[in-house]
Parts: C-alpha cells; sequence; structure tokens
C-alpha cells in the first residue's frame, strides 16, 4: 500500500488506469485532485489476477484493493513522518488501521447482464480460523463457488471494517463470552452497549455502482436490512437470493437468534448441514 508514498509509481498506476479515484455514485474523479470535504472518494487499486483455492473451490478472480481518500492520506501523512524520522519498522501500525476493503471480480462482468453478487463482512475466527460458532467461512466460500459456476459471473466484495457486525474483534470476543453465559448475540451486543448492527455498506454501494452500474443483480443474503440499506443508496433493482450454509450444532443458536431479528430463515433452514 505504501507505493503511494512513490508519486512517480502512483502516476504510472494511475496513467495505467489501475488506479482510479471514485465518488458514492461510482463515478471516477480526477486521481490528483483532492477530494471535496465532506464527500465519500474511494481509491481503487486493480485489476490484480488471483488464483484462489479455498478447500475444494479453486477460481481465479480478478482483485481490487480499495481504501478511502481519508484514510489513506491520513496514513500518507504519517509515513511520510516516520520516513523522515526513519522509523519505516513502524509501517504496519500504520496499514493496520486502515480499513482496506477489497473486490474479487469472477467471470465476464461486462458481458453479464444480471451479475450474482455477495457482499460479505469480514469475520477473522470464521473466514480464517474456521470457527463453527457463526457460519461465515462456508458463506464467503460457497459465495465464490456459486457465482464462479453462475453463467453470468459476479462479484465479492469483502468489507474488513465489519467483524461482528461492526463492533470490532475485540469487543466480539467479550460478545462470545456473554453468549456462552447465556445470552444471544443480539442480547450480548446491548449488555455492552453496542448496536444490534453498526455495519455501514456506503463503500459496498459505491463500488457496486462504479463495477455494476445500472445493471440489475442479485444478492446473495438472507437479511432483508442489507437489501434496505443497499437501496437507500440508489441501488434499487437488487434480488436476493438466499445463501444458507454451514449449519450445525455450535451455531443453531446463532442463526435462530438472526432469524428472530429478521433474517430470512426457516426451521428446516436451521436443521440443514
Amino acid at each position: 500500500m505504501f507505493t503511494y508514498l512513490n508519486p512517480t509509481v502512483r502516476q504510472r498506476l494511475a496513467d495505467e488506469h489501475k488506479l482510479i479515484r471514485i465518488d458514492s455514485n461510482g463515478r471516477e474523479l480526477p486521481i490528483n485532485e483532492a477530494p471535496i470535504d465532506g464527500e465519500l472518494a474511494i481509491n481503487i487499486l486493480g485489476p490484480i489476477p488471483l488464483p484462489l483455492q479455498l478447500g475444494d473451490v479453486e477460481i481465479t478472480a480478478q482483485w481490487y484493493a480499495t481504501v478511502r481518500s481519508t484514510e489513506l492520506a491520513k496514513v500518507e501523512e504519517l509515513a511520510r513522518d516516520l520516513s523522515k524520522q526513519g522509523g519505516q519498522r513502524l509501517f504496519s501500525m500504520l496499514a493496520s488501521s486502515m480499513a482496506v476493503n477489497s473486490v474479487l471480480l469472477i467471470g465476464d462482468l461486462e458481458k453479464s447482464q444480471n451479475p450474482l453478487v455477495r457482499v460479505h463482512s469480514s469475520c477473522l475466527t470464521g473466514d480464517v480460523f474456521g470457527s463453527q460458532r457463526c457460519e461465515c467461512g462456508p458463506q464467503f466460500i460457497s459465495a465464490l463457488d456459486r457465482i464462479d459456476r453462475d453463467e453470468e459471473g459476479g462479484l465479492v466484495i469483502y468489507m474488513s471494517g465489519h467483524e461482528g457486525r461492526g463492533i470490532g474483534l475485540w469487543a466480539k470476543a467479550a460478545t462470545y463470552l456473554l453468549q456462552d453465559a447465556g445470552e444471544n448475540t443480539y442480547q450480548a451486543n446491548r449488555s455492552l452497549g453496542l448496536p444490534d448492527d453498526s455495519r455501514d455498506f456506503t463503500d459496498a454501494a459505491a463500488l457496486l455502482h462504479y463495477f455494476v452500474g445500472k445493471r440489475p443483480f442479485r444478492l446473495l443474503t438472507n437479511n432483508p436490512k442489507k437489501i434496505d440499506d443497499l437501496t437507500a443508496h440508489g441501488l434499487t433493482d437488487v434480488s436476493p437470493v438466499k445463501h444458507v450454509i454451514g449449519v450445525n450444532a455450535w451455531n443453531r443458536r446463532y442463526l435462530a437468534a438472526k432469524r428472530d431479528w429478521g433474517h430470512e430463515l426457516s426451521e428446516n433452514d436451521l436443521t440443514k448441514p
């Protein structure tokens, strides 16, 4: 990410259209002009060919890394100060504070009339550790597989700042202890004084405006609120596609709480393997 600090490399990427900037409606903005204060601007770096192997799923995606201009500007300013002080060893600390979302493009999206999409919230315990306390890991892998097999192709937007429905990994760990003491996933959030769901889909909507545009798309989700949130950002032609997988004895109570909160999950869904 710190190649941005080298103006020559940054300009080369921009000239090759491998570094662009978009607004909240997916329109490209001048890369060398400072964004207007208060307005969303997202930098997109890519495409980067990315061969993936997750269990039995093997695909090649085109990866785009994305970050808000406001976050990037703060990190770049700190990095410049560290460079002057000879503190390059601290760059990793700077990078860890920056929420970099990802887009994984699968298939030929330019030819797609109704792409299949997954907006996936980051889940270290499920996506990386393979935890069975949620269904996130299986949902992520299945989404990649379903999109790869779909004749329309599509994309996965991986939201890095959404751990624990937006409360972060540390608070999520605390909610797990409260759940083990008898509370459900939403009650545990409330016990900590946190919202049931504090995720922000503004960036995801902007990326969908850019990559999908005005075309209809199908969204892999069981959560009507996610549809409502994207619709509020001007994405009005969205068709939900049920996405139930990874149900097990560890997470049935968790999934039942999601159903009671409003997710489109039937009693039969909660018995599926």
